[in-house]
């Protein structure tokens, strides 16, 4: 993810204006998300609490979402690490405050990221062992192992609809052809 730009730290700037460190705190945890950015009520919302044009508070909202977005994405816990996002000319008691609000909301926006990307599902538990019979009616059949795998994930049920993404039958083959290397090495006489 790239840094911030000389442009966004001037829109950032326009959070002088503010009346209170509320207006600030309200304004950087709405613009976290992805679906701030495109919001007509945000957008409304900070050029009426801020006395900026709607322009201004375009840049604003996509200047607090890239710093954001980049604290999460660089995992930047500390303050030292915040804090040096910031030009050296920055203002100093707004890079405090914005330092301390990231400070406060990072891990809350770290899940809300996990949580939104698109993902394979998630393995939750592994269960799994192998049987060997030990009686049958012939020698062949007694020598063969069978492995039991019992898989538990954890799926994000709006991307599969109702349908499970693997089907038994799908599964059932792929459990049926793990033999079929043994078997095509035993047919060539063992040559390889």
């Amino acid at each position: 993810m790239a840094a911030l730009t000389a442009e966004n730290f001037a829109a950032l700037q326009s959070l002088l204006k503010a009346s209170s460190k509320d207006v600030v705190r309200q304004l950087c945890q709405e613009s976290f998300s992805s679906s701030a950015l495109g919001s007509k009520n945000l957008l409304d919302v900070t050029c009426s609490s801020l006395s900026v044009t709607q322009e201004e508070a375009e840049q604003l909202l996509q200047a607090l979402h890239r710093l954001t977005r980049l604290a999460v994405f660089h995992d930047l816990s500390s303050a030292e690490a915040i804090l040096a996002l910031f030009p050296e000319n920055f203002h100093q008691n707004l890079k405090n405050l914005l330092t301390k609000i990231i400070l406060e909301h990072i891990s809350a926006w770290r899940a809300e990221a996990q949580a939104s990307q698109i993902s394979l599902p998630r393995l939750v538990d592994l269960d799994w062992r192998v049987d060997i019979k030990t009686s049958s009616d012939s020698i062949s059949r007694m020598a063969v192992p069978t492995c039991l795998l019992q898989m538990k994930i954890q799926e994000d049920p709006s991307l599969c609809g109702d349908r499970p993404s693997v089907s038994a039958v799908t599964a059932q083959t792929g459990i049926d052809f793990q033999h079929l290397p043994d078997r095509q090495h035993r047919g060539f006489g063992g040559q390889f």
